[in-house]
């Protein structure tokens, strides 16, 4: 009897004991995941490519600068800084991947989409149009705007304040927009982020001032190629040369493309001074923002894969991977610069995508063939395809 009494006592440590050490390790856990979420909160990747974009963006108030140049610099450095901001979120998994199918059928909608609101602007008032798309874009531009500002504005802040957490109650179903009530909290730097954002959007809607427009335009490119994600080498080919014809056919071969953007006054592009800025009347080069974020997102997939790939090389201790991001970053700004020597050139509206893509694509693959030939080539094509296959077979379960 006294044995299993004493039996049934060290049980019940054990069990005790066992149970105290899970409690502690789940503590710990959710100390590091909350943690982890304070440390991304405040995270500002890429903060030189940051302020230069910031300093670029004002410059023309103060002093002349070459449109061409101002172009360049401003469309690559925002991709340069999207693709390091889509780093952390992608290996949290907080970004929306793009499958095969999205990729073959994005340029069809993107098509539908161009054609509707040229319909559109034929036959109704554009007046109409623009305000309704102008307080679409509000709400866009404030969400942007306050991701884009928050961490910023946190670091400034004592970080006890700024990953303070308020709440603000509870967002209930809306039909057709949100499966299930959404928790409304925001930390005090996203709060303060979202008073500046909403004064700047609303500033624009009156002004429609070139700087808000770039400011919302770059926060939205920038948004863009953080959480908008490809998953293969693959994928990002099938959109590149998708949108590489969508582009061709309709500016070339219609005049819908140039005649939807010159007729859209919203922040779908960016616009820059030709010249020093004098008066209201001043006159405007521009770019649209898929011209950024479509290969802005393929530039971020290569940086990633350079990243997964030396972590992989470090843990298996081979030797350091070739890097192939430098390339492809070079490809882009090439492409984009082929773009405005043409455009000077002939004096005409030029489809970018017919010069970026073959820029970033020919970057990718030729790196590979003179790195390590064909079979260098066929495992960097092969990027993350089992995983995409992997992630559609499960959607489909």
């Amino acid at each position: 009897t006294r044995r299993l009494r004493r039996s049934e006592t060290t049980i019940r440590t054990t069990h005790r004991g066992a149970a105290a050490r899970r409690r502690r390790t789940s503590k710990m856990v959710s100390t590091r995941s909350a943690q982890k979420a304070e440390d991304d909160s405040l995270h500002v990747a890429a903060p030189f490519a940051h302020l230069a974009l910031a300093l670029l963006t004002v410059a023309p108030l103060f002093t002349a600068v070459n449109t061409n140049l101002n172009v360049l610099l401003t469309a690559s450095l925002a991709v340069y800084a999207g693709a390091h901001r889509s780093v952390r979120p992608a290996a949290s998994g907080l970004t929306e991947a793009m499958s095969k199918q999205d990729a073959m059928r994005f340029p069809i909608v993107g098509s539908c989409v161009l054609l509707g609101f040229f319909i559109l602007f034929k036959y109704l008032p554009a007046d109409l149009i623009n305000k309704l798309m102008t307080g679409y874009f509000l709400l866009l531009g404030v969400a942007a705007l306050t991701g884009a500002l928050a961490p910023v504005l946190g670091l400034c802040m004592p970080r006890a304040l700024a990953v303070k957490r308020l709440n603000f109650g509870t967002i209930p179903t809306i039909k057709f927009i949100t499966d299930e009530p959404t928790r409304l909290s925001l930390t005090v730097a996203e709060l303060v982020a979202g008073v500046v954002s909403v004064a700047f959007s609303l500033w624009y809607v009156m002004k429609k001032h070139w700087i808000a427009n770039n400011a919302l335009g770059l926060a939205f490119s920038l948004t863009g190629i953080e959480f908008l994600t490809l998953e293969s080498v693959q994928i990002g080919t099938i959109l590149l040369v998708g949108l590489f014809f969508y582009d061709i056919f309709w500016v070339f071969c219609t005049p819908v493309m140039v005649s939807v953007a010159k007729s859209f006054d919203a922040p779908i592009k960016l616009l820059f001074p030709k010249g020093f800025v004098v008066d209201a009347k001043q006159q405007f080069s521009m770019l649209g923002l898929g011209d950024i974020v479509i290969p802005g997102i393929y530039v971020a997939l290569i940086l990633r894969m350079d990243i997964a790939l030396r972590a992989a090389a470090k843990k298996a201790r081979r030797p350091k991977p070739r890097s192939y991001f430098p390339a492809v970053a070079f490809g882009y700004v090439a492409g984009l610069g082929t773009t405005i020597l043409v455009m000077n050139v002939f004096n005409a509206a030029q489809p970018a995508l017919l010069y970026i893509v073959p820029g970033i694509l020919g970057g990718t693959f030729t790196r590979a063939l003179f790195a390590g030939g064909l079979k260098e080539l066929g495992e960097v094509w092969r990027y993350g395809d089992e995983e995409d296959e992997e992630g559609e077979s499960t959607k489909s379960k």
